[in-house]
C-alpha cells in the first residue's frame, strides 16, 4: 500500500508515493497536501462475516494491516493488542460491558427508525480522540525505537485532541509534545485535563485567538520544510493519516454490532468540525462497508453544513467564529475536508491544489455549478452518502434534557448536536448510529444549565480543576512559536 498527496502536481511528487511508515510521523505532505492511499483496499463479504466474531483489538489489526503493509504482521498485532484493552478503555458506564471497547445502546426503535448511540469515550481522557490517539502513541514509540530517533509533536486542539495526545504521549521515549489551544475558549475540565500534566515532555501553549489561529500556525510550521526537518516536527492532529485510519475501525465495529447480515445498511451521524472523524467514515464506505448516509452534525460554526447544503465552502474569519457550548467544534476551516474534495473532483491534484489555494486567498470556493462558480461537483455529493445538519445552544440543551428524561443517560454537548441532527435524517429499516464524542463531565457548565445538576465524573477526575496547571500564553505569531520550539528542543 502506497500513499500520495492530494496536491501531488509535480512530476517528482507523483513519482514518489510513500509507504505507511514514511508518513506515520508526518502531517502535511511536503507540497502542503494531505496523504491518501493510491487506492482504497476493498473488504469482502467473507471478511465481514469473519470479523463479526473478533475482539476490537483483532478487528483493528485486520483493518490496519490493509493500510500498514510495511509493518510486520506480528508487530502490528502486538501493537493493537497492547492498545485496545479493558484496562485502557476502563470508563464504561454501569450499563456497559467493560470488555466491549465501543458498546452500542439503542435509544429509539419505532416507526421513524432506530436511533443508536455508539460509546467512544471510555478511554483515559473521556473522549473519542482516545480511540486513535492511544494507538498513535504506541505506533510512534515503536517507529522511533526502531530507528533510535526522536520526534517533536506540534499540534493544535479545540479541546479533546490535545488531552488525548498528551495522555497518549506522556512518558514516551524520544517524544515531546507542543500543543496549542485557544486561550480561555475550552471548558474548565478540558483546560485542567491538559494543563495539569506536569510531565517534562509536555508543553501546553495557550494562544490568544481561536482554534483556527492555532491550526494555521501548525500548518505554517509544517510548511517550513527546513525548520520541520531540523527540529524533527511531527503531528498528531486529525490530518495525520495514521490517526484517521485508526478511526475507521470503530465504523466497522459499529456496523457489525448493529447488523446480522451484510445485506443490511446503517447510517452514521457524526458531530463534526474538522472533518477528521467523518472522513474516517467516508474511508470505511469507500472500502465497501455498507453505509447508507454519513451525516455531518455541526454547531453554530456551520461551514460544513453550508457546503453540503449549497456547494459553497466559505471559511469564516476568527471574528466570525462563534464560541459555543460545544467548543470542540468551534472550527471554521476544516483541515480534513481536502481529502474528500480530492475524491469529489476525481482525484485531480491540480484542481484540489487550486481550490485550496483559493481558500487561502479568497476564503473559500464554490462547487455549486452556479454561474461564476469554480465547478459543479457538488451534484455528486449524494453519491458519497453525505448529508448534514446544524444544532444550536438551545437545541443541545433541549436534547440533553430529552435524553436524560427518556433514557436516563447524560450526554455531552457535542453528542447532543449529533442526536439532534440524526433525528432529522432517520429512515425506517436503516439504523442510525450516532458517534458519541465525549463524556458529559467534560462540559459540566452546560450540563448544569440543562439539568440543574452536575454530570457524574469517573473515578480519578473528581477535583481535576483544582490541580496545579502548567502552561504559557502566547500571541498567534509563527516566528515566536518557532523560537519557543527551538528553545525547548535543543536541536
Amino acid at each position: 500500500m502506497h500513499y500520495v498527496s492530494t496536491r501531488a502536481t509535480s512530476a517528482s511528487a507523483a513519482r514518489n508515493p510513500q509507504r505507511f511508515s514514511d508518513i506515520l510521523l508526518a502531517g502535511l505532505a511536503p507540497d502542503g497536501g494531505l496523504y491518501l492511499p493510491e487506492e482504497y483496499p476493498q473488504v469482502t463479504g467473507a471478511e465481514l462475516d469473519a470479523w463479526r466474531k473478533l475482539s476490537y483489538a483483532d478487528l483493528a489489526y485486520e483493518i490496519l494491516r490493509k493500510f500498514a503493509t510495511d509493518i510486520p504482521d506480528a508487530d502490528l498485532r502486538a501493537l493493537t493488542a497492547k492498545t485496545y484493552t479493558p484496562e485502557v478503555y476502563r470508563n464504561a458506564r454501569a450499563d456497559e460491558s467493560a470488555n466491549d471497547i465501543t458498546p452500542l445502546r439503542v435509544l429509539e426503535d419505532g416507526a421513524q427508525g432506530k436511533l443508536v448511540l455508539q460509546a467512544l469515550s471510555n478511554g483515559p481522557t473521556l473522549a473519542f480522540k482516545d480511540m486513535a490517539m492511544q494507538l498513535l502513541g504506541n505506533l510512534f514509540e515503536y517507529a522511533l525505537a526502531k530507528n533510535n530517533d526522536e520526534l517533536n509533536i506540534f499540534g493544535a486542539t479545540s479541546g479533546d485532541t490535545g488531552s488525548a495526545a498528551e495522555y497518549a504521549m506522556r512518558g514516551k521515549r524520544g517524544v515531546r509534545v507542543f500543543m496549542l489551544s485557544p486561550h480561555l475558549k475550552m471548558s474548565a475540565f478540558q483546560t485542567a485535563q491538559m494543563f495539569s500534566l506536569q510531565d517534562p515532555n509536555i508543553f501546553n501553549i495557550a494562544v490568544e485567538g481561536v482554534f483556527d489561529d492555532c491550526q494555521d500556525m501548525v500548518k505554517a510550521v509544517s510548511n517550513d520544510l527546513s525548520f520541520k526537518a531540523r527540529h524533527k516536527i511531527g503531528t498528531v492532529n486529525s490530518i495525520n493519516w495514521a490517526r484517521v485510519v485508526a478511526q475507521v475501525v470503530y465504523y466497522f465495529r459499529g456496523y457489525l454490532a448493529a447488523t446480522t447480515s451484510n445485506d443490511q445498511k446503517v447510517s452514521f451521524t457524526v458531530p463534526s468540525g474538522n472533518f477528521g472523524n467523518i472522513c474516517a467514515g467516508h474511508i470505511a464506505r469507500m472500502m465497501g462497508l455498507p453505509i447508507d448516509k454519513l451525516v455531518a452534525a455541526t454547531n453554530e460554526n456551520d461551514v460544513l453544513d453550508e457546503f453540503f447544503r449549497t456547494g459553497v465552502y466559505r471559511v469564516r474569519k476568527p471574528a466570525e467564529t462563534y464560541h459555543t457550548s460545544s467548543p470542540s467544534m468551534d472550527i471554521s476551516k476544516a483541515s480534513n475536508f481536502e481529502r474528500f474534495v480530492y475524491e469529489l473532483v476525481g482525484r485531480d491534484a491540480d484542481r484540489t491544489h487550486a481550490l485550496f489555494k483559493k481558500v487561502d486567498t479568497h476564503g473559500g470556493f464554490d462547487l455549486s455549478g452556479a454561474q461564476g462558480s469554480d465547478g459543479d461537483e457538488w451534484k455528486l455529493v449524494g453519491q458519497y452518502g453525505f448529508a448534514s445538519g446544524k444544532s444550536t445552544h438551545a437545541d443541545r440543551l433541549a436534547t440533553i434534557r430529552d435524553v436524560a428524561d427518556d433514557y436516563e443517560i447524560t450526554i455531552d454537548t457535542h453528542t447532543a448536536d449529533g442526536i439532534k441532527v440524526a433525528r432529522e435524517h432517520m429512515q425506517p429499516g436503516v439504523p442510525m448510529i450516532v458517534l458519541e464524542t465525549a463524556l458529559a463531565a467534560k462540559f459540566n457548565e452546560t450540563i448544569l444549565e440543562a439539568l440543574g445538576a452536575d454530570a457524574e465524573r469517573p473515578s480519578g477526575f473528581e477535583d481535576i480543576e483544582t490541580l496545579p496547571q502548567r502552561f504559557v500564553v502566547m500571541r498567534p505569531d509563527v516566528d515566536s512559536m518557532k523560537a519557543y520550539i527551538a528553545q525547548h528542543t535543543g536541536l
